[in-house]
């Protein structure tokens, strides 16, 4: 998955998506998909369940979810944001479906199909399988054949369907918090003031949505659904409006809450850093996807949102000069494996099955460093041929086919 970059050179900033690609924001992809990967290691290994100051901190490497979340907001929902402040129009759905179906579903359904085949050769006769795998259906069962988020191989991908669901919704939620922004009428700080405070509601819904999945007991699999990410959402969405805004009105208060951000990448950064050691603790339950109570739930909910959120804000809202954020994460290796990021995040999960398998090693076994040089590599390797050889076709029949070139006057098509 990757972003585009913002070439405004406004006073408020770039808006995310205007221009070419923004290296620095692939590069924080980059950082998400290793975290993850970090995560699925320490647990194969039994890292994630030690004693140490270090297991405690790739337990939740799922951080890296939080990241990928708040960037799908930020990117996906900015031409609604432009929209609202009249310096573009909203993407027409047909041309904003089929082009997001282009890019997630081909590679998916390579990876899915591989560890199907792969690990789950008794399972191969069942339309109910191929269906819910193949429709981004599987966090919707009620009664799945696996335990956890997934099979072998596989468990990783309950994050598509939340993703998948995110976007039928966007078309929904953009015009909804279009909508509300326009109550009233007023000047653009006055929608703009109205969307945040949509956006601020939106966020709100997963607090309560955690609160179903709790009461009257603990239904873990509810805990799958988007409801329960709106949150991270929401904040990159917050954050793409903060720049539509700050565009239209730059001298205002949302230009100057910009430009602040933008030029404060090492304070953002260790405020994120703060707040995902204190996510590494007890205080958000037990080192597993979900805690094991609705306030550890909604601890974890809301830090990882806030270590989202500071780590990807300053880097949207830069105004585009070279800086040391740039530097570190908008380098020729960030900026590669940010391109190739979505084939990491589908195919390291199948890399270590197979790796246990080859080597004839049973899981929680330790050896998280070893495991680790052996797993990045050849996931990078794999994520590689799955970019150029499915994800990149894909896109490029999108852009052939695809009805319409354009999403709006100064929008082109990002990729994500």
């Amino acid at each position: 998955m990757t972003a585009t970059q913002a070439g405004l050179g406004t006073p408020a900033g770039p808006v995310p998506g205007d221009g070419g690609r923004l290296n620095s924001l692939d590069g924080i992809r980059a950082v998400a998909a290793l975290l993850v990967l970090a995560l699925h290691v320490a647990s194969a290994t039994g890292e994630m369940y030690g004693d140490s100051e270090f297991s405690w901190l790739v337990a939740h490497g799922d951080v890296g979810v939080a990241i990928f979340f708040v960037l799908s907001g930020l990117l996906l929902y900015h031409p609604w944001a432009a929209a609202l402040f009249g310096s573009g129009r909203r993407p027409g759905t047909r041309v904003y479906l089929w082009r997001r179906a282009l890019r997630v579903l081909p590679a998916y359904w390579v990876a899915v199909t591989t560890g199907l085949v792969a690990f789950h050769s008794a399972r191969l006769g069942s339309v109910r399988t191929w269906v819910e795998w193949l429709g981004l259906l599987s966090i919707y069962d009620p009664d799945p054949w696996w335990t956890g988020t997934g099979p072998e191989g596989l468990y990783q991908m309950w994050t598509l369907p939340v993703e998948a669901t995110f976007y039928l919704a966007l078309p929904l939620i953009g015009a909804g918090v279009a909508f509300l922004a326009a109550r009233g009428g007023g000047d653009a700080n006055r929608r703009g003031a109205r969307a945040l405070l949509a956006l601020a509601f939106l966020g709100s819904v997963s607090f309560a949505y955690i609160a179903l999945t709790f009461w009257p007991n603990w239904k873990p699999m509810m805990g799958l659904h988007l409801p329960r990410y709106l949150l991270w959402f929401a904040l990159g969405m917050a954050v793409s409006l903060l720049a539509a805004w700050a565009k239209a009105r730059p001298a205002g208060r949302a230009g100057v809450l910009c430009r602040t951000l933008g030029s404060s990448a090492g304070a953002c950064w260790l405020i994120s850093a703060l707040t995902f050691v204190v996510a590494s603790t007890e205080l958000t339950g037990p080192r597993t996807l979900s805690g094991d109570t609705f306030w550890a739930s909604c601890f974890k909910t809301a830090l990882y949102g806030v270590t989202a959120v500071f780590l990807v804000a300053p880097l949207a809202l830069s105004d585009g000069r070279p800086s040391f954020a740039d530097r570190a994460l908008g380098n020729p290796v960030t900026r590669f494996l940010g391109r190739v990021s979505y084939s990491l995040f589908l195919w390291h999960v199948l890399v270590i099955a197979v790796l246990y398998r080859l080597a004839d090693t049973k899981p929680l076994t330790g050896g998280f460093w070893p495991v680790l040089l052996v797993v990045v590599p050849v996931s990078v390797l794999v994520a590689t041929l799955s970019h150029f050889l499915v994800e990149e076709p894909a896109r490029r029949l999108g852009r052939r086919l695809g009805p319409g070139r354009r999403l709006g006057p100064g929008h082109r098509e990002r990729d994500q």
